[in-house]
């Protein structure tokens, strides 16, 4: 990797670097016309099954009292019976529309209207469920969802504003008008649908919500048109890589996240035996910031173009994870002078609330470390 490269989200092209990098497309360009058009008919298909056929189904079950009392009904214990199964994708899609409606609220994107809706779903000629009736429609609670992931769910960063609780306070959008966060919530409930092994989880919404803003804010109004499509494909590649960091069984195995922890500590010991020490001496363990910074591929620590910058140079480096680990080890040595005078409260602040807001710096530094070897 070279950090003088034309940047791969510079908005020339954006997509082109993205979707290969992501094992989205080939490299040859002759080829995508073909494949892309094949992606989104298949991720129109996910919509049809997955959101549009169930608000049908429920509708339909409810017409006919026979249909309730006799085929299914709603407190048929069954796990095969099609209410069951909508009352758990509730639960899931809850939890999924909490965590996408207070995605970067240091900005105002994902509130605004996308200029692209789903016209499949918002067809004013059926009026389908959609997903943000559906989560209107039902009494559950959003308590009742057991799938926290341990350190994402209550470790938030100051950059990250508090937001509105309330569904009634978030703007009321035109009918056939969505906003780009509901886009992001359709894209993680179909993918819950498809893995249910890992479902949703508390974090994956600060890893698609890079990924989406980045198609959707593309000049090019074929990328921009087919957002929704694209950002599934891509955010399904990338957690392939990461989703391991989700999964709490595999947290102590050399795929999980606490071996990646431990192997920054193990990293900031090569490079700055000093500060690692100072750490060590005063209990500063990784869990206490390095589980954010991993499992949420630094979303959190910086602002949204930030983060992109970030990016940019993690899936450009071929081993795009161990160079993950120098930009943590980078993100420490750069700020080594503070570590080494403050007291366990004040290096804790430091570690929770990183001050270098200069991502080229860090990534400057973590090129360093890397060219050391």
């Amino acid at each position: 990797m070279s950090l003088g490269n034309p940047r791969l989200f510079c908005r020339s092209s954006v997509n082109s670097a993205l979707v290969i990098l992501l094992n989205y497309l080939p490299v040859e360009k002759a080829l995508w016309s073909t494949l892309l058009k094949k992606q989104r008919e298949l991720y129109s298909q996910f919509l049809k099954e997955m959101i549009i056929q169930p608000g049908i189904a429920k509708a339909n079950l409810g017409v006919s009292r026979e249909d309730v009392t006799l085929e299914d009904h709603p407190l048929n214990p069954n796990p095969d019976s099609r209410w069951n199964t909508y009352f758990k994708d509730n639960e899931v899609l809850l939890q999924i529309d909490k965590d996408v409606r207070r995605l970067y609220p240091d900005m105002a994107f994902f509130q605004r209207p996308t200029d692209y809706p789903c016209l499949l779903i918002l067809d004013p000629q059926n009026e389908f469920e959609t997903l943000r009736k559906r989560v209107e429609q039902t009494t559950l609670k959003s308590q009742t969802v057991a799938r926290n992931r341990s350190g994402v769910t209550n470790v938030s960063s100051p950059l990250k504003t508090s937001a509105p609780n309330s569904l009634n306070e978030y703007e009321v959008l035109p009918n056939g008008c969505e906003a780009h966060w509901e886009v992001v919530e359709r894209i993680l409930f179909i993918y819950a649908k498809l893995n249910p092994g890992i479902a949703y989880v508390q974090g994956m919404n600060e890893i698609v919500g890079p990924l989406y803003y980045t198609f959707a804010t593309d000049p090019n109004s074929d990328w921009k048109e087919h957002a929704e499509a694209d950002t599934f494909f891509c955010f399904t590649n990338l957690m392939a890589e990461i989703r391991d960091n989700f999964i709490k069984s595999l947290d102590d195995s050399q795929c999980g996240i606490t071996y990646k922890m431990e192997k920054v500590y193990s990293t900031l010991k090569e490079k700055d035996v000093e500060l690692y020490l100072k750490l060590q001496e005063q209990n500063i363990k990784p869990q206490f910031f390095a589980f954010r910074w991993l499992t949420l591929l630094l979303s959190q620590e910086f602002l949204l173009p930030d983060v992109i910058r970030i990016w940019d140079s993690l899936f450009a480096d071929d081993n795009r994870f161990d160079f993950l680990l120098l930009v943590c080890c980078a993100m420490l040595t750069l700020i080594r002078d503070q570590l080494l005078e403050g007291d366990f409260t004040l290096n804790m602040r430091l570690l929770q609330d990183y001050p270098i807001s200069d991502v080229h710096l860090i990534l400057k530094k973590a090129k360093e470390l890397q060219d050391s070897k």
